[in-house]
């Protein structure tokens, strides 16, 4: 059975998630350097992974597989996953895939050079409420693509 991996840490979006995993059926694992509210769900797992640089990412890229989805920002976790087979979201219902993973990586490397540089102050737009309504629409697809 396909499951959802959340790279937890920093995710906005971790009510919706649960939201829609019940709705489908689907068991959802969180995962974090830091505490994470416990559930009483029986579908609902909490790891909490060490504090080492990619320590959930490593987690969450050695485990997701075929039809598994994974939610997350991180552009290069998104790679590994997307290589792994399994579908990716970002928090703003942003499709990762084969076909753009590549560009997101690559625009991901420019930003980084461009801060590192000074040419780019690097602010991020604010989560807004269109983000969270695209995001639902997006798991609420892929979870039913994963199940057919």
């Amino acid at each position: 059975m396909p499951q959802i991996y959340v790279d937890a840490d920093a995710c906005p979006v971790k009510p919706e998630i649960l939201k829609v995993a019940e709705r489908h059926g689907l068991e959802v694992t969180f995962v974090a350097n830091s505490g994470l509210r416990p559930s009483r769900d029986p579908m609902v797992k909490n790891v909490i992974v060490s504090n080492s640089f990619d320590a959930a990412d490593d987690w969450i890229a050695e485990r997701a597989a075929h039809d598994d989805i994974v939610i997350t920002a991180d552009v290069p976790l998104a790679g590994r996953c997307v290589a792994n087979g399994a579908q990716v979201t970002g928090p703003t219902g942003r499709i990762f895939d084969k076909t753009n993973i590549g560009m997101a990586t690559a625009m991901r490397d420019l930003g980084a050079h461009l801060r590192e540089t000074g040419e780019s102050k690097g602010y991020n737009a604010a989560f807004s409420p269109r983000d969270r309504s695209q995001f639902l629409e997006t798991l609420d697809r892929l979870c039913r693509r994963v199940k057919k």
